[in-house]
């Protein structure tokens, strides 16, 4: 499924037809999921936050910065892939995220980013920017209630490992 077209296109029986059937069928999945959770999924549990970011961050190539907007009882209001980067970095800009939550009206938000790698162990810098974005939102009074590194197997909780 995260084949490039290249490498799906050397299979018996596959082709650029083919791959853009399941691209398309992929996107559906996403599109539904997410549909499905802004209407009925409070993020009261991280395995509920887990299983969306791992849907929405898992296969992608390269680093990919996202938030998850929440309203007061923590219903996602949007999903926003905010900073694009390389296959090793992203550059995150605090301001960016008050400035977003803010045009949400967002009572909360969860962070998460991907490694590409798959190893979804926290850098100090992931560290050092979830320590960043908490003091900027606390100063609008915006809550941010998580930070999850996805990699290949289940992402990692910055708040369950007590680093921020």
């Amino acid at each position: 499924m995260s084949a490039s077209r290249e490498e799906f296109c050397q299979g018996f029986g596959l082709g650029d037809a083919k791959y853009t059937q399941l691209q398309a069928v992929l996107e559906m999945s996403k599109r539904h999921l997410q549909e499905q959770l802004m209407r009925e999924t409070v993020f009261t549990s991280a395995e509920h936050v887990r299983t969306y970011l791992s849907s929405q961050l898992r296969h992608s190539p390269r680093e990919v910065f996202a938030v998850l907007f929440l309203d007061t009882q923590h219903r996602l209001i949007r999903y926003q892939e905010l900073f694009m980067g390389t296959i090793d970095a992203a550059a995150v800009y605090p301001r960016e995220v008050v400035k977003a939550a803010l045009q949400y009206n967002a009572a909360a938000v969860i962070i998460a980013h991907n490694h590409p790698s798959g190893i979804a162990e926290p850098s100090q810098a992931d560290i050092s920017i979830t320590d960043k974005i908490k003091r900027a939102l606390d100063l609008v009074d915006v809550r941010l209630l998580d930070h999850f590194v996805v990699g290949d197997g289940s992402p990692v909780s910055l708040a369950e490992r007590g680093l921020m």
